[in-house]
């Protein structure tokens, strides 16, 4: 089942105002409802190489994934929504791929990289993510963060050492607790949230919410959500704007319309009878 009439994207990647090259890696498969968001960390350009491995790997792996398997399903073993277990098992693999590459060739020592992959379907989204790049929900005029960092500075506010406010002028903000690649094994976070028309998903590296303000983020979204190009291009001019620090990388994601699993002619047919 396409997903182009009931998702509308939008990306937007720079290198920032300091950086001399661009560590941040974005891709989108509007058919299949995927957006993946990496942002690599390493020694010079292994950073891009470990973000780019992970967003090719990981969208050439989910479209061929869902030729034979339908992500809306429920695996009976676990009760598990299908697209979960087959997100583990893609980052899984992708977390193999550049865990080998950081071994196998000194110029990529200790590379990794943080990831956000949203999947979209049967009126869900499936949301897996490693370190601190994020995805928002907008919804009914509201910005809501709906991933938790794996940073030392998320544990640090969740244990009271720490308040928001204070989090915001701390120099341990790019202090991740968890990376794709750098162990021979990492936990992806995933969740399934139910998605509604008119919902606006923004995924994001921490070049932007560490230069621009939630509320700003929220404006932005509010004035110029119909626009979808043109708020991801003002998002990322913010951050710069407002000294840009890092890469930024912006992927927006609207719901235009309800998109239900297609459960197939035979299934309609069965389903009289019941």
């Amino acid at each position: 089942m396409s997903l182009l009439a009931s998702l509308e994207l939008a990306k937007a990647t720079h290198t920032g105002m300091v950086r001399s090259h661009n560590e941040d890696s974005i891709t989108t498969d509007p058919e299949i409802g995927l957006a993946v968001l990496a942002d690599g960390m390493g020694g010079y350009n292994a950073g891009e190489v470990a973000s780019g491995i992970a967003t090719a790997l990981i969208s050439s792996e989910t479209r061929e994934a869902l030729v034979k398997q339908s992500p809306h399903a429920v695996d009976k073993a676990t009760g598990a929504p299908a697209a979960a277990l087959l997100l583990r098992q893609i980052i899984a693999k992708a977390n193999t791929s550049i865990f080998h590459s950081a071994n196998s060739q000194p110029q990529y020592a200790g590379m990794g990289t943080t990831l956000v992959v949203a999947l979209f379907c049967n009126n869900q989204v499936t949301l897996a993510h490693i370190g601190d790049s994020r995805c928002y929900r907008y919804r009914d005029g509201k910005l809501e963060q709906i991933t938790r960092d794996h940073s030392l500075l998320q544990e640090q506010i969740d244990s009271g050492l720490l308040t928001k406010e204070a989090a915001k002028r701390s120099q341990n903000k790019n202090l991740v607790t968890r990376a794709l690649g750098i162990e021979p094994a990492v936990e992806a976070e995933i969740h399934s949230y139910p998605a509604k028309e008119g919902d606006i998903y923004l995924i994001c590296s921490d070049g932007l919410n560490d230069m621009v303000e939630d509320e700003d983020i929220e404006m932005t979204l509010q004035a110029l959500g119909t626009n979808l190009q043109l708020a991801a291009n003002q998002l990322v001019q913010m951050a710069n704007d407002n000294g840009g620090r890092d890469n930024i990388s912006v992927v927006l994601i609207k719901v235009k319309k309800d998109f239900p699993a297609d459960e197939g002619l035979l299934a309609k047919f069965f389903s009289w009878f019941k």
